[in-house]
């Protein structure tokens, strides 16, 4: 039998154990193992072997810690900080004393701050006037912005995240020049909003509608719920570290506010700027009100889609054009129309050709007979007309389509009302009157097929407007209301942006602004609602006076008060009071209307108030691109009539946050992103627990559900306030809509802990203020002369980046200023500077003064590196800027960083020096090429290598000047210059890299 010895390279031990086991097998009773078994039998044998001495080793080891930790006392685990506790007080000063957790916790750092500001009185103008910052300049400067008030009914969402991040780094960089800011906080009452959720509130609990209250009750029912849910977002606005003046925080339904909307009304009435007139309106007829174009959603149909409509049981069919016949009078020739609302013909008035159409030039002057009513329809001619488009022939219904309105006034045609307010066909719609408008649509259908004058249906693309809030369709009828003359307030307007007393930035967005303004129809400001400002017009009646008209201007007195009405009345009527009758309007006007007055209402006006004289005209106005006309266009044109002056004198448009694929952020879409959530993180259960309540169509919720999937498979981590307001200046590129990455924000969370373990390690140098021996920075940085080339380089580099951040906030390039600060922070303080002084810093023989100096240097790069931060992270600059110290033991010296002096380029322009910059960018680039050999290479890091150059003449003398940056960013021993190629004896040389200017070498090994 073969021994396992032969073929198994063990030592003389392990043959023998080997020869012992094959013994054993021998003589038990089973069959003997092959040589094969035996060697795999010894392998087995051996790593049991190891395994038992790993063990005993293990043991021994555990026995002699427990003998040495004999009476020592026990050590407390590690523990991971991410929350404050310290005893402090809501608004009193966090405790600067405790323990700087090891790493960032967007928890801990956030605890405190706000309240303290805000308690401290640090984002009112007045702090100033009590507190006259070092740097203001004489007569000191002013920054005052209104903020676009969210609606009392709304969630924060990243549209308001992007606005209040925007508006509030600018007011904290005014505040930090020295500059006097009031950023005034509100909040719109949302008058359709908030009526429809406190009647579904109403509907909900108490089985109510407003009808079954009564005005005044269904309006202490809101009032009560405003006061109790109406702050909500007011916290979260705060959350995101908005420093707005709180005391004067304004809601658009305040007393004050209120008189402001009356008196505008009664003014531009007076004016005959504000009429009464019926025209078509956009109208909900699940409100049944009147609603703006921006609470209209124009939805794009392909073609046929099927859309569930509020009060239809089954979905109703659009974009399909029907083709149907209209018999010519007293004739076998027919007419063909075309129509996307059948039900509409019930209300056509007459069948209009073009004027040189030859295929209907006998039929001029004829006439169709309606196929269900006892109507005769008028074959008419218009220019309107597109004779290539379908049969050339075009149905008009004067009373239901904006472009058959027009067409109707030129040719005087009857206008009939076919669908009332309800949604119902009127009395002049004959069989079908009383039954909802879409199965009147479905029953025509029918109809036409039985009578032989259904011709055809085509799939049709269309835009399908969609009431925003009720989801009803949106069905334009004629209504009486109030209209505001918009011409001569948009001719000014337009000129002031011509003149460039008003700045539209970006530029791009100045043609539409023309554009719009040129071609402004009158502005409809009644809605049929209860909630909001109750029109402030009475109509007059008397016994001793004519009957007036309700669209007759003469009989409408517009007064704060009936008392005051009454007095009006009675003086244009002549006659006595006593014998007038008045009765108020029950429309209340459009929340634009009040929104429009807002930076000067929310000042007093039209009382002369102090902040009205201090703070108006403001300085700026930021808000969306989407409500340019909305808002910015309509806040001109009635500022300029009321006032006399501009609002603003600068308007910036922030850009449309958009998801990640490109698509509008919407509830419909279920894609909406909370910004608390972005701060706080939140699980993929909570999220899709989120869109469970958010009143999506079921194939809608599904698509959302599996977007939300794919999207967030781990959730959102938590990123903290900084790191997203960093992440939405980064992306605030001017005239570009922004595709956000939420989990890109996480990125600037690591940005934040890289800011954290530079100050951890600068405060492990003794600029802590708690160490005993803290470093005491001078009031006023100089050069003492002793700076090597890169302590002169970083010094550079942060002058750089001040000059970066002060053009970039001028002129609202928010990137810029991020990109600058990340820079200097990540790559040239932590990658490079702080790298390069750890040498002497750790050096086991310290020179004294080359420390002190780089303390100094290191302060001065950290101190002014946060305060650069600060507009945009506030609270972590804060955190950190607070643990920093400062010059005469911070007496003298601001309470916070929010109103500490921003570093000014002026100040450090004396230390910018290109030319070091650029000597330092070729050998950092020579660094990466060392690394990046090393890397390749698989070269240790405790391994250093030497470094043999050969380069040109104006390189080469860098490789000796910058040999102290180069050795401990590329882990080199010693650097030599060869004054020729490597070549015969220089065989032991490995090129590691070449570029035109050098060539590098290491030992050939």
């Amino acid at each position: 039998m073969a021994t396992s010895g032969s073929n198994h390279p063990n030592d003389e031990n392990s043959k023998s154990d080997d020869g012992e086991k094959q013994q054993q097998v021998v003589e038990g009773d089973g069959p003997p193992k092959t040589a094969k078994q035996l060697a795999k039998d010894a392998v087995k044998a051996e790593k049991m072997r190891k395994f038992e001495e790993k063990q005993r080793a293990k043991a021994e080891a555990e026995e002699k810690k427990k003998a040495s930790s004999v009476g020592a006392p026990k050590k407390e685990p590690a523990r991971d900080i991410t929350e404050y506790t310290a005893p402090t007080a809501e608004g009193e000063k966090k405790d600067l004393h405790c323990e700087l957790p090891k790493s960032y916790s967007p928890k801990y750092v956030k605890a405190r701050w706000y309240t303290w500001w805000e308690k401290e009185g640090f984002f009112r103008p007045e702090y100033y006037d009590e507190n006259p910052p070092s740097n203001a300049s004489t007569p000191r400067k002013s920054f005052t912005i209104v903020i676009p008030p969210p609606n009392v009914t709304g969630y924060l969402h990243l549209g308001h995240a992007i606005m209040c991040t925007l508006e509030d780094t600018l007011a904290r960089w005014h505040r930090m020049c020295g500059e006097t800011v009031l950023w005034v906080p509100g909040c719109d009452h949302a008058g359709i909003a908030t009526q429809v959720i406190v009647e579904k509130k109403l509907m909900r609990e108490q089985k109510l509608s407003r009808h079954d209250l009564g005005r005044e009750k269904f309006l202490d029912e809101i009032w009560k719920w405003k006061n109790e849910k109406g702050d909500h977002i007011y916290e979260q606005i705060k959350a995101l570290g908005s420093s707005c003046d709180w005391s004067r925080k304004v809601f658009t339904m305040d007393k004050g506010m209120s008189y402001a909307v009356e008196e505008a009304f009664i003014r531009l009435h007076e004016k005959k700027l504000i009429y009464r007139s019926t025209r078509l309106v956009n109208w909900s007829c699940t409100l049944k009100s009147a609603i703006s174009d921006i609470e209209v959603d124009k939805t794009e149909l392909k073609g046929r889609t099927l859309i569930s409509v509020p009060g239809y049981d089954q979905p109703v069919e659009f974009g399909v054009l029907i083709y149907f016949a209209y018999p010519v009078e007293n004739s076998k020739e027919e007419i063909i129309v075309a129509t996307t609302r059948l039900e509409t013909m019930l209300g056509d008035t007459a069948i209009v050709v073009h004027p040189d159409d030859e295929r209907y030039k006998h039929l001029y002057g004829k006439f169709v007979q309606h196929p269900f009513l006892p109507r005769r329809l008028p074959i008419l001619t218009d220019t309107m007309v597109d004779p290539a488009f379908g049969s050339g022939a075009v149905k008009i219904t004067p009373a239901h389509d904006q472009n058959d309105f027009d067409c109707g006034r030129r040719l005087s045609l009857p206008f009939i009302t076919c669908i009332n307010g309800d949604g119902l066909m009127t009395s002049e719609c004959g069989p079908y009157a009383g039954k909802p408008r879409f199965q009147v649509r479905r029953e025509l259908l029918v109809d036409l097929k039985e009578r032989g004058l259904y011709r055809d249906s085509k799939e049709n693309e269309m835009v399908l407007p969609i009431c925003s809030r009720s989801k009803d369709i949106i069905e334009p009828l004629l209504k009486p209301q109030w209209y505001v003359n918009c011409k001569t307030m948009a001719e000014r307007s337009i000129e002031a942006v011509r003149s460039k007393e008003l700045k539209i930035l970006p530029t791009i967005f100045e043609p539409a602004w023309y554009r719009w303004l040129e071609d402004i129809r009158d502005w409809c400001i009644s809605r049929q609602l209860w909630w909001g400002h109750r029109i402030p017009s009475y109509f007059v009646s008397s016994d001793d006076i004519p009957v007036g008209n309700d669209t007759d201007d003469k009989y409408w007195i517009s007064a704060h008060t009936s008392e005051e009405a009454l007095d009006k009345a009675a003086e244009r009527f002549n006659i006595p009071k006593e014998k007038i009758q008045l009765r108020q309007d029950e429309d209340v006007l459009d929340t634009w209307f009040s929104s429009g007055l807002f930076p000067f209402s929310s000042f007093g006006w039209p009382l002369e108030t102090d902040d009205l004289k201090r703070f108006f005209p403001t300085k700026l106005l930021e808000t969306g691109h989407d409500i340019l006309f909305f808002w910015v266009a309509r806040m001109v044109m009635l500022s300029l009539e009321l006032t006399d002056q501009l609002p603003f004198t600068e308007v910036y448009l922030h850009a449309i946050i958009r998801d990640a694929h490109g698509r509008k952020m919407s509830k419909m879409l279920g894609n909406v992103i909370d910004p608390l959530d972005v701060m706080h993180g939140v699980s993929l259960e909570s999220l899709q627990a989120q869109l469970k309540t958010s009143n999506l169509d079921p194939k809608e919720y599904e698509r959302a559900r599996l977007g939300q999937q794919n999207d967030y498979p781990n959730g959102i981590p938590e990123c903290g306030t900084d790191a997203l307001r960093f992440a939405l200046c980064a992306y605030a590129n001017q005239g570009r809509d922004i595709n956000l990455d939420v989990l890109r924000i996480e990125g600037y969370r690591r940005f934040c802990n890289k800011l954290w373990n530079a100050i951890r390690f600068a405060m492990s140098k003794n600029l802590d203020i708690n160490d005993p021996n803290c470093f005491q920075p001078p009031a006023e940085f100089k050069l003492t002369g002793a700076e090597t080339a890169c302590d002169l380089w970083i010094l550079s580099r942060l002058s750089y980046t001040i000059e970066q951040c002060e053009t970039g906030f001028t002129n609202y390039l928010f990137p810029q200023v991020t990109t600058a600060i990340y820079s200097f922070w990540l790559y040239d303080l932590c990658d490079v500077y702080i790298e390069y002084v750890k040498k002497d810093l750790y050096a086991k023989e310290p020179d004294a003064k080359r420390q002190e100096l780089i303390k100094l240097i290191l302060y001065t790069c950290l101190n002014n590196g946060l305060r650069l931060l600060a507009p945009i992270m506030p609270y972590i600059s804060e955190e950190l800027y607070q643990r920093l110290p400062k010059p005469n033991n911070g007496q003298n010296s601001p309470q916070s960083l929010c109103v500490t002096p921003y570093p000014q380029s002026s100040q450090f322009q004396q230390y910018r020096n290109e030319k070091i910059e650029a000597n330092v960018t070729n050998i950092y680039e020579s660094i990466n090429k060392i690394r990046s050999y090393r890397a390749a290479n698989k070269i240790v890091s405790k391994e250093k290598n030497n470094l043999y150059v050969r380069a040109s003449s104006p390189i080469s003398p860098l490789f000796t000047l910058y040999a102290d940056l180069i050795q401990p960013l590329a882990n080199i021993d010693r650097i030599e210059i060869l004054t020729s190629e490597p070549t015969g004896d220089h065989n032991a040389y490995i090129n590691i890299a070449t570029t035109t200017d050098y060539s590098l070498y290491f030992e050939s090994k």
